[in-house]
């Protein structure tokens, strides 16, 4: 049976970074998490129960967090600069070390430390993320007035996923950054952006349906905007929720084969109608089902990762393998030409040729898995820092942020 483990903030930092101060910070991301109790007394930690003491002076990774809720023994995390950030212990050293950390009674902080096994983010076990699909640098960054403008650009660009489309990846992260921080000036909170991209998404599919198609792209665009700013004003202020989860991703599977059977009946009305119209709406769900059931497959039998962070041709394929953004650039092309004939055609060929090749990529996947065991992802071999020189770190990593580019906190 795991032990709870007791965490106590302190320090009264009062930079907001994306609207919150370092504690509302810290609070938030802790509360997910089983086994960890917050307390706001020091009393209330029981005498041999572990303690981990986190200083709202600073800017903690979610998997630095959950590195050090893993550990078992005392210790203290110093960052970059070699200052003292988190410290591990049980209760009955708390009062003792509190007075320590918050520099009472004249104690040299660096002399009782120095008892503790010091650890620094090279010693924490931390791996890459699988559910943002991308290897970072942890962090630990000291929050100040000076450091925020910095801060907000590092945590923002930190919650966008490293391998996805390349609209996503390239076209979205300037206006998403403008538009998150409009969010959370007026205080419109993930699942509100979430409803405004379904309506968007809704519109779209009456308006392909009625042959609107520039009016139609336009609120399909707006759409795919909009779902990438929910999910980073939801990393970024810490407020994810299980329906708005379930909300957005149910939203982004079912809309767009929808799309492309209501651009298909739009074309009716048009001089350029299509003909053997329902085998192409067959195929056009036959490839999108057949590339989610290949990537599904490959999760639940070979890896645990996903199909796409496997190998680096898999990465490279993410970004223009048939999902919405994509084919939305080839319904664009075919308006865009006159001939929105062709880009409905266009968006089938492409679903059947990626779909063709996940699948090759699937039995690629269990061929290994046959020989080798268990697949492990490219990210888990290469260090962003040290391998910057190859194309594919360059593109689905990011460098860390330069130390020498943030003041030091002074407490």
């Amino acid at each position: 049976m795991l032990k709870t483990i007791y965490i106590y903030t302190i320090g009264e930092n009062t930079t907001p970074i994306w609207g919150l101060n370092g504690r509302e910070r810290l609070h938030r991301m802790i509360r997910p998490f089983k086994n960890v109790l917050l307390v706001d007394e020091i009393e209330k930690v029981p005498a041999n129960a572990p303690l981990l003491i986190l200083s709202t002076h600073y800017l903690f990774d979610i998997r630095v967090l959950t590195a050090l809720f893993a550990l078992k023994e005392p210790m203290v995390l110093y960052n970059r600069d070699m200052q003292p950030t988190a410290v591990r212990t049980f209760g009955n050293q708390a009062p003792h070390l509190l007075d320590v950390l918050t520099k009472k009674n004249n104690l040299r902080p660096e002399h009782i430390l120095a008892t503790l096994p010091h650890y620094t983010l090279d010693d924490l076990k931390i791996d890459f993320q699988q559910n943002l699909k991308k290897k970072d640098p942890p962090y630990v960054l000291p929050i100040n007035e000076k450091n925020r403008k910095l801060l907000e650009k590092e945590l923002f660009h930190g919650s966008y996923k490293g391998v996805t489309d390349l609209v996503t990846k390239w076209l979205w992260p300037l206006p998403a950054f403008w538009c998150t921080q409009l969010c959370v000036r007026f205080g419109l909170k993930p699942n509100h952006v979430t409803l405004a991209s379904a309506v968007f998404a809704l519109l779209a599919g009456i308006l392909f349906w009625y042959g609107f198609f520039a009016a139609g792209l336009v609120m399909g665009w707006l759409m795919t905007f909009l779902d990438t700013v929910d999910g980073k004003l939801a990393r970024v202020t810490v407020t994810s929720s299980r329906f708005g989860d379930v909300f957005d991703h149910g939203l982004d599977i079912i809309h767009p084969p929808l799309w492309y059977l209501a651009w298909g009946i739009g074309l009716a009305n048009t001089v350029t109608p299509i003909a053997n119209l329902d085998l192409l709406i067959w195929l056009v769900f036959f490839g999108y089902v057949g590339g989610r059931l290949c990537e599904g497959a490959f999760q639940f039998w070979f890896a645990s990762f996903d199909m796409f962070i496997w190998r680096r041709i898999d990465s490279y394929n993410r970004l223009i393998t048939a999902r919405r953004n994509p084919n939305l650039i080839l319904l664009t092309y075919g308006w865009a030409i006159e001939q929105p004939d062709l880009g409905l055609l266009l968006v089938v060929a492409w679903h059947l040729l990626s779909t063709a090749i996940l699948m090759g990529r699937l039995i690629a996947g269990w061929q290994v898995w046959r020989q080798q065991g268990k697949l492990r992802s490219w990210l888990q071999d290469i260090d962003p820092i040290r391998d910057r020189n190859i194309l594919a770190v360059k593109l689905f990593t990011r460098a860390p942020i330069d130390p020498k580019r943030l003041q030091p906190v002074n407490v």
